[in-house]
């Protein structure tokens, strides 16, 4: 999930279909893996908005994306109010959003989003804002660490694991990734045949919880008609069921409505051959939906 290998690329060139002239609204942009081969086939007036909260990712795609049809925002797309006020009140031909984690993120220890690296407890996708997980793991309740773990983790471990937190830090504060790990797999044995580390649900609990992700994507859902202009798609990629759960819900919603209509009437999930090449592809799920009027 980088900016060399992006996920579901293929089916999502396919499912939108970009066209030569069509403006694209890339709301997680990352390294520009998807958009860059969107703007290829958008050439040669085809434009891209870029937006991404992460500085990092917002630096690496002003230094390395051609930059004559490229706009770049450094913003959430959760606050679209916000990100109306510094690109405009128009609309798009084509809106990606991929909610996942991206390897670069994944892979800078410094950054606390896997258990892989021992690093500060941060998970921040936004460093520069926001409380990081450390803070949230020492100010939560047993009862609140309960509720986050099982609601957003779905880990039906996670009374034990809550408690373990507790007990933990009661002796001393969880800083750091490996510590935090540690504490979880002492806490529930895995059980055998099971390749799921003990610590993962908890983890991706924290990092929804730490980044406001389902309340940001809710958002997005709320105002898709006032993003895509007649005839426009929007691709949504998502990474577990919580987020599949809203998409599909919304997307439903407004089909029945009348003014969209779904061109994925099921998840569109990778090939077997991507999962081998990338296997942090597993969890994929893409749904794609048009705006009527005009014509694609």
């Amino acid at each position: 999930m980088n900016g060399h290998d992006p996920v579901l690329l293929d089916e999502v060139l396919e499912g939108l279909a970009p066209a030569t002239g069509e403006h694209l609204l890339d709301l997680t942009l990352g390294r520009g893996g998807h958009a860059r081969r969107i703007l290829e086939a958008t050439a040669p007036d085809g434009r891209l908005t870029g937006v991404d909260r992460d500085p990092q990712a917002h630096a690496w795609s002003a230094d390395e994306l051609p930059g004559d049809r490229i706009e770049l925002i450094h913003g959430n797309f959760g606050d679209l109010p916000d990100l109306r006020q510094r690109i405009g009140s128009g609309t798009w031909d084509l809106v990606l959003a991929d909610l996942g984690v991206s390897s670069p993120q994944i892979d800078e220890g410094d950054r606390g989003f896997s258990f892989r690296f021992d690093g500060p407890l941060d998970m921040r996708m936004d460093p520069t804002r926001g409380e990081t997980a450390a803070q949230l793991v020492a100010s939560s309740t047993e009862e609140q660490l309960q509720n986050l773990i099982g609601q957003l983790g779905e880990d039906r471990h996670a009374r034990k694991i809550a408690a373990a937190i507790v007990r933990a830090r009661a002796v001393e504060p969880i800083t750091t990734t490996a510590r935090l790990a540690s504490v979880i797999r002492d806490a529930v044995p895995v059980a055998r045949g099971n390749h799921l580390d003990a610590a993962t649900r908890t983890f991706q609990a924290l990092r929804i919880s730490v980044n406001g992700e389902l309340e940001a994507l809710q958002h997005l859902l709320d105002r898709i008609g006032n993003l895509l202009s007649p005839a426009g798609r929007l691709a949504i990629i998502s990474y577990h069921s919580l987020e599949d759960r809203k998409v599909k819900e919304r997307f439903r919603t407004l089909a029945r409505e009348g003014d969209h209509q779904l061109l994925t009437t099921r998840p569109v999930r990778p090939s077997d051959q991507e999962i081998r090449r990338n296997p942090r592809s597993r969890s994929a799920r893409m749904r794609i939906i048009q705006r009527l009027g005009g014509s694609a």
